[in-house]
């Protein structure tokens, strides 16, 4: 589970060795892939929420 977070947030970040990328693509389960996609987007976006509230409120 690992290994999939670590792919998925270097594809958030948007920086990828074509090694590393290849590597992904023939261990890791798409199925993985796409749920912890959408846990790392919903964490971003309750993150940027809680951010602006902090701002707002201050």
């Amino acid at each position: 589970m690992w290994r999939t977070m670590r792919a998925v947030l270097w594809s958030f970040f948007g920086v990828r060795k074509r090694q590393d990328h290849e590597s992904d693509l023939e261990t890791l389960n798409p199925v993985h892939v796409i749920i912890a996609g959408i846990i790392a987007a919903a964490i971003f976006v309750v993150s940027l929420i809680l951010i602006v509230r902090l701002v707002v409120a201050a």
